[in-house]
């Protein structure tokens, strides 16, 4: 989904952010915003603009730091589900598959260990499974 050209600000935020999301996430991203365009694709809409086009693509934090942080929250909320998009978003900013579980074990001192090792274990078998790789879709090591 696209905004429409009234909010020619918001078209530039989506913009920018589905460059972002593609950038990290491949075909994840277009999962998961088509999965959203049937059911709420106002969703969708802000995820891209504003998750992404307006807060992800801010220069104060490199984006391997962002998906450090991201992990680190998406254990605490308990989204398990979230977790494989985003190791692989963090393996494409950088961060190794040791880096990314001690991020996650990190995380069990200030959310709870049983909130850790869910995150944990969802990373264990998005990287044992292949869903989450370093390089994008069509690329050498990618899938």
């Amino acid at each position: 989904m696209t905004p429409g050209p009234e909010h020619s600000e918001d078209c530039v935020s989506w913009e920018r952010g589905w460059e972002v999301i593609s950038r990290l996430d491949g075909d994840g991203a277009r999962r998961v915003t088509q999965a959203l365009e049937d059911v709420a694709p106002g969703l969708s809409h802000l995820m891209v603009a504003y998750g992404f086009g307006a807060s992800y693509s801010r220069p104060q934090l490199a984006p391997r730091d962002r998906q450090l942080v991201t992990l680190g929250i998406l254990a605490a909320l308990g989204a398990d589900r979230q977790i494989p998009l985003h190791v692989s978003a963090a393996l494409r900013a950088g961060l190794t598959r040791e880096e990314i579980v001690e991020a996650l074990t990190h995380s069990a001192v200030y959310c709870g260990f049983p909130r850790a090792i869910n995150a944990v274990l969802a990373a264990r078998d998005a990287l044992a499974d292949g869903s989450a790789h370093p390089s994008p879709p069509g690329t050498p090591g990618g899938q």
